[in-house]
């Protein structure tokens, strides 16, 4: 199914049908991530739930610390 990830078009399989499926598609281990899904931000307990579905717009957003 396509989507559009940080502004970028992508496919992905249909049985990454979650948030939470997504992120682990793409290999995402970062434990701070941000997601607005369709302009609305998800808390982190939504990720199971929040369906993905084609055309749907999702951002991604991970803090990274440094010095």
């Amino acid at each position: 199914m396509d989507v559009r990830i940080n502004g970028n078009k992508m496919n992905i399989p249909q049985d990454v049908n979650t948030i939470s499926k997504l992120i682990a598609h793409l290999n995402i281990s970062n434990p701070v991530i941000i997601v607005e899904h369709n302009a609305q931000i998800l808390q982190k307990e939504d990720h199971a739930t929040a369906q993905v579905a084609p055309n749907d717009n999702i951002e991604l957003i991970q803090f990274v610390g440094g010095g």
